[in-house]
């Protein structure tokens, strides 16, 4: 079967450009042991960073010393934070499907998304991306949304099906990422769960460490870069993926960084 969305086309300029040993670098990832302990900080770690440049206030130190102590985990930006970690836990012990994707954005987004029905369900509404109270992206009309998702996780089981190499697991994961931002399938949570689908996707190509890969911190400290790259098209139709190759290269650095 053939991709229909996530497409194979820029991977050999992708491979040309990419800089990177990916399997030298990503075997120090191996060398971490699997144990319950560096999961939890590793989640902790991700979820504060992924939640940061979605503009949550709390760092990863006093995540870490509010959770310890027990102090303010009532507040809104706390449970935002661990609602994600949820997300990521129950990732974790789950195989990636379209069915457990949408779980996971459920447990993600029970602090942010406040009525049920937009909780692990695609919208039947538009929906915008504003940047200083300017329209910069409108997300697939409701009218194609759920069709588009549906070929999305298409083409995702067609490559968990697929033997790649570490090259093409990572090319993959990015552009898993890319077009899932780009069709903007939820009324809210999408970027977030877009970083974990994108980090999912590698630990069932490459093996569980790669839940250890600090792609979240290095999108985070990158941040002008992070959305200037994503952004290659104002609307869903009109996207240029033949400008995706910048926000391709990103992933790969969060081995050396």
């Amino acid at each position: 079967m053939r991709l229909s969305i996530i497409k194979p086309t820029f991977l050999d300029r992708y491979r040309q450009k990419q800089p990177i040993s990916l399997l030298k670098h990503f075997n120090k990832l191996k060398t971490i042991p699997l144990t319950k302990s560096n999961f939890g900080y590793s989640f902790s770690k991700a979820s504060v960073y992924s939640s940061m440049i979605e503009g949550n206030t709390i760092d990863l130190d006093t995540y870490l010393r509010f959770a310890t102590t027990g102090m303010n985990t009532k507040s809104k930006s706390y449970q935002e934070i661990d609602d994600l970690r949820s997300a990521y836990t129950y990732a974790q012990k789950t195989e990636l499907t379209k069915r457990a994707f949408l779980k996971a954005h459920a447990l993600s987004t029970k602090t942010i998304i406040g009525e049920e029905k937009y909780r692990g369900k695609v919208r039947d509404k538009n929906v915008f991306i504003y940047s200083n109270q300017v329209k910069i992206y409108t997300g697939a009309s409701p009218n194609v949304v759920k069709e588009e998702f549906e070929q999305f996780f298409e083409d995702i089981e067609i490559l968990l099906d697929r033997n790649l190499t570490i090259t093409e697991a990572f090319y993959f994961a990015s552009m898993i990422h890319l077009v899932f931002v780009k069709i903007h399938p939820f009324a809210d949570g999408n970027g977030r769960t877009a970083r974990l689908l994108e980090k999912w996707f590698l630990v069932e190509k490459l093996g569980e460490n790669a839940w250890f890969l600090e792609s979240e911190k290095l999108y985070q400290n990158r941040i002008w870069s992070y959305y200037k790259n994503l952004a290659i098209g104002v609307q869903y139709e009109s996207v240029d993926y033949s400008k995706s190759l910048p926000f391709l290269l990103m992933l790969p650095m969060a081995l050396t960084a």
